[in-house]
């Protein structure tokens, strides 16, 4: 069946998601992709999908009154040329009188844009709640929303976890999940090992897509947190009785040398970031970061090579800096990397300058980098 997805704040980042997870994505629109598959995505498990709709092969209104259960609730989006919102608007109240024509009781979302937002999508639980739709109009085509990107739960994971450190940078989860899904479609209860496992963010959303995490880390202190935050979400989420949470395994070790003894499947993490930072780096000091850093990457890298089977997915997180002209200056060091034993993995329609994950003004961003065990 083909899906639509509506892409995040870097449309780039979500495209090699998808075609990570369905093979093939093609970008209609500045925030736009169709893609297909046999079954219907899970918007909880992607970080950088903001929406996922199905194709409607009826129209709007035939949708709608096929509807039971009482008062419909239902918002339009417009991503059609020329679209603006006085026309979606007006589109969205011709359709509830049409229906009130009918005898089916309705309310049209009123939007502040052409298309609406996706914390509106979400508190309004559109397509989470019966009888709550949105509906996507692309030029003449027209898609029903099924699942919207649920910010309270990232929210909740991220700021509610019993353990947090600020001064140790702040993962966040939908980073995360973009990692673990930029490994490819990974078996069920596939050993997914973060070796700077930190307070354990990429072990967490492991978990919650069914994962079994194993984490190292250098320090004792962050692997506690670890244990404590993976407790949490496995209690929050009744994961306690499942076989990912009771085979999950942490340990102190430094990645350079340490010996995983557990078989592992895939390797999803955010690596060394080097200083924290609150202003673009000054070229001697960004020198001085560039080395450190590399050295425990490609230390890191080295010894994991040795460990792993051939074809085993390794996603990493690496970082870059923001210069004073606004772009971003990375480690360049793909040429060492694929030395160790490695091949970088390339997408579709977008290159390894596109995969720079960052705020507006931050000043260390990701660089994500996908790589197979050759």
């Amino acid at each position: 069946m083909k899906y639509l997805a509506i892409l995040g704040r870097q449309p780039k980042i979500s495209l090699a998601e998808l075609e990570s997870i369905f093979g093939a994505a093609e970008q209609i629109g500045d925030s736009l992709a169709v893609f297909e598959s046999n079954d219907a995505p899970d918007i909880n498990r992607f970080g950088s999908v903001l929406k996922f709709a199905e194709q409607l092969d009826v129209s709007p209104l035939d949708f709608l009154s096929s509807k039971d259960g009482g008062k419909i609730v239902f918002g339009i989006s417009d991503y059609s040329h020329g679209a603006n919102t006085y026309k979606t608007n007006n589109e969205a109240l011709k359709l509830k009188k049409i229906l009130a024509r009918h005898g089916i009781k309705s309310r049209a979302l009123q939007n502040k844009a052409a298309v609406l937002s996706t914390a509106t999508s979400h508190h309004n639980q559109l397509s989470e709640k019966t009888n709550h739709f949105e509906l996507i109009k692309v030029d003449k085509t027209w898609w029903n929303v099924i699942g919207v990107q649920n910010i309270t739960s990232y929210a909740k994971r991220d700021q509610v976890r019993p353990a947090r450190d600020a001064k140790v940078g702040m993962l966040p989860p939908k980073l995360a999940q973009i990692l673990i899904n930029l490994c490819g479609n990974l078996s069920e209860k596939s050993v997914v090992l973060d070796p700077f496992c930190g307070t354990g963010v990429v072990l967490q959303e492991a978990l919650l897509m069914g994962y079994t995490p194993y984490g190292t880390d250098l320090s004792e202190r962050m692997v506690e947190y670890s244990k404590k935050n993976l407790n949490w979400i496995a209690t929050e989420k009744n994961l306690t009785n499942q076989s990912t949470y009771a085979k999950m395994k942490l340990c102190v070790g430094d990645a350079r040398d340490f010996d995983w003894s557990e078989k592992i499947d895939a390797v999803a993490c955010e690596t060394y970031l080097g200083s924290p930072m609150s202003k673009p780096p000054v070229e001697i000091k960004l020198k001085e970061e560039k080395q450190g850093c590399s050295a425990i990457i490609l230390g890191f890298l080295k010894n994991l090579a040795k460990q792993v089977k051939s074809g085993t997915p390794v996603v990493i997180a690496v970082p870059a800096w923001l210069r004073e002209n606004g772009s971003y200056s990375r480690l360049n060091m793909l040429d060492e990397i694929e030395k160790l034993g490695y091949n970088l993995i390339r997408f579709k329609n977008v290159s390894q300058k596109d995969l720079i994950y960052h705020r507006e003004g931050q000043i260390v961003a990701r660089e994500i980098i996908v790589l197979r065990k050759k």
